[in-house]
């Protein structure tokens, strides 16, 4: 978790960043911005900060050698001595440049910040921003004329409105740091320059990614391999779907023995689960902790997809939540149906 509550800042550096697709400029600020008025200040930090709220994290990589990424080289420069800023926000601004090349991305300042006394995950560390502003919006100027009032429009910066931008904390630099990311105009063709071809950055190996990825193997595994191995019927997936959520929510730590034992249970279908998570990995050439610290914020965004609804049809739709031996199946001269035992109507 980010918390921001002492956080300051050090220093700003403001660039134009283009299109380079449409030739647009790329134009370079000799000095660095000087934040003299105490409001201006508050505001910027809540402009660039106040969005990252997401507990999902990243590291910079390559599949080289991590000091062939361009962000994680300059960044850590900055680290290392944060005088100069200035000088890599230049190289930064190049290097975000090269990758605008898709004829979408819209040009916007770009600016690179250092800031003082971030906390992460109860860490206080220094971090360096990295913002981009791509759209303004039309601001109406009310003001007192003679006897009445006028109105002006201007376009400006909405600072509720952070269009991308990349925190990087100062620790874990052996792992390529702890990334925190905001792309909120990542649709269309050109949603990953600014993930992909910018930051070059992959999910954090953490509790967060360990139980989102678990949480994922076994809906696969319930929705995909268990009804081609075994005669299971709708209802008995949407149990299993909920036992698996309820394991995660009731745990504080995963162990894929204590999960199979506790959710899957029965000897025969315990190994073709454990057959299909070493053929999961494989194929999508993930590293599946058996134990882990399981993060309640992704039991929370992962259990939404866990649809527990069997579709009838187009006429009616059972959401199941708890009981499976409530709900039978059957069927007779009308046609299929369920039964549905219950103790009151609300």
């Amino acid at each position: 978790m980010i918390d921001i509550i002492k956080t300051n800042i050090r220093n700003v550096a403001i660039h134009k960043v283009g299109n380079k697709h449409d030739e647009d400029l790329l134009q370079f600020a000799k000095t660095e911005i000087d934040i003299i008025n105490p409001l201006i200040r508050e505001l910027l930090v809540k402009y660039f900060l106040f969005p990252f709220k997401s507990p999902e994290y990243f590291n910079f990589y390559h599949d080289i050698d991590i000091n062939m990424n361009e962000v994680f080289v300059c960044v850590s420069k900055i680290f290392d001595n944060p005088e100069t800023l200035l000088e890599q926000s230049v190289n930064l601004a190049k290097h975000l440049y090269e990758q605008s090349v898709h004829p979408q991305i819209k040009g916007g300042e770009f600016y690179t910040v250092y800031f003082k006394d971030c906390i992460i995950d109860g860490e206080t560390v220094d971090a360096v921003g990295l913002f981009k502003s791509e759209n303004k919006d039309i601001f109406l100027k009310v003001f007192p004329s003679g006897e009445g009032f006028e109105i002006e429009s201007e376009k400006g910066i909405n600072i509720n409105k952070l269009d991308k931008g990349c925190l990087i904390f100062n620790t874990e630099r052996e792992n390529g740091y702890i990334v925190a990311v905001v792309d909120n105009t990542n649709k269309g063709a050109d949603a990953q320059y600014w993930i992909d071809d910018f930051l070059h950055i992959r999910q954090r190996h953490d509790g967060y990614y360990n139980t989102q990825q678990a949480l994922s193997l076994c809906k696969n595994f319930v929705k995909e391999e268990l009804p081609q191995r075994f005669e299971v019927s709708k209802v008995d997936q949407i149990d299993l779907l909920n036992k698996s959520v309820q394991f995660f929510k009731e745990k504080d730590n995963f162990n894929m023995e204590e999960f199979t034992n506790e959710v899957i249970g029965q000897p025969d279908m315990i190994e073709t689960f454990n057959q299909f998570k070493s053929n999961y990995q494989r194929e999508y050439e993930l590293e599946l902790a058996d134990n882990f610290t399981i993060s309640d914020n992704a039991v929370k965004k992962q259990a939404r997809i866990f649809k527990s609804v069997i579709k009838l049809d187009k006429n009616f739709h059972i959401y199941v939540h708890g009981n499976h031996n409530l709900i039978e199946q059957g069927s007779d001269e009308n046609g299929k149906f369920y039964k549905i035992y219950y103790q009151e109507e609300n």
